[in-house]
């Protein structure tokens, strides 16, 4: 008498079926596992919950990422406190998505990380350049959030990928903060660079400058007032 097996190979098209079968059946098992481990083991239900999910696969590519609980308000670094007062702050001002001005937000402070740059100065810089304007395109050819020109930045764009990457949010941020890193270091002062960074550097009232450093401004006050509020 043949096996089922072997009855499942000979006749086309059930192969997969009984595959299906199987892991069904399977998966019924750890169902009825995981019942009995829950009723008759002391450990918290979730726990054996969660291990059933990994022993089943079904959530195989999210088991790395599994947190316990919500995260309380209070729990919050100061760094993601600030970040978050400073992407309110300006989605209010600007009337732009708040979720989108998370992400300008967070990678402005990235960026000012990597190249040494106050990431409030890459925030203002974007302000006045774009108003957050992800894909703003001046009659100059400058792109983006912070209104980098290709032409003149081309070697800062190769690795990634050329000029078209300037409307990608992030790479605008990074590239933009590379700029006025380099300006900083040139002139070693802040309304020069900024004056370059503009393309007027011979413009004698440095108008560019001081709406930049006014928004800054407004930015760091509006921080010391949240960083002065607990205590009050």
């Amino acid at each position: 008498m043949m096996q089922t097996s072997e009855v499942a190979m000979r006749l086309p098209g059930t192969a997969g079926a009984w595959r299906m079968f199987s892991a069904a059946r399977t998966l019924l098992a750890l169902v009825g596992l995981a019942v009995v481990l829950a009723l008759a083991l002391p450990a918290p239900r979730e726990i054996l919950l969660l291990q059933f999910a990994v022993w089943s696969g079904g959530w195989e590519s999210e088991a790395g990422n599994v947190t316990a609980g919500t995260i309380q308000p209070g729990a919050e670094s100061p760094a993601v406190r600030e970040q978050r007062a400073v992407s309110e702050f300006i989605a209010k001002r600007y009337r732009v998505a708040q979720d989108a001005i998370s992400g300008f937000v967070a990678t402005a402070y990235r960026a000012g990380t990597e190249w040494k740059v106050d990431p409030l100065l890459i925030l203002a810089v974007m302000a006045i350049e774009s108003r957050y304007n992800p894909v703003a395109e001046s009659a100059m050819g400058a792109r983006g959030l912070m209104q980098v020109i290709p032409k003149f930045h081309g070697d800062k764009l190769l690795e990634h990928g050329g000029e078209t990457a300037l409307l990608d949010p992030q790479v605008n941020i990074r590239v933009g903060a590379q700029i006025l890193r380099e300006y900083l270091r040139r002139f070693g002062e802040t309304e020069t660079a900024l004056q370059m960074y503009a393309g007027a550097f011979d413009e004698p009232s440095s108008a560019y400058a001081f709406k930049v450093l006014a928004e800054r401004a407004r930015l760091e006050q509006m921080l010391k007032q949240i960083r002065r509020a607990p205590s009050a």
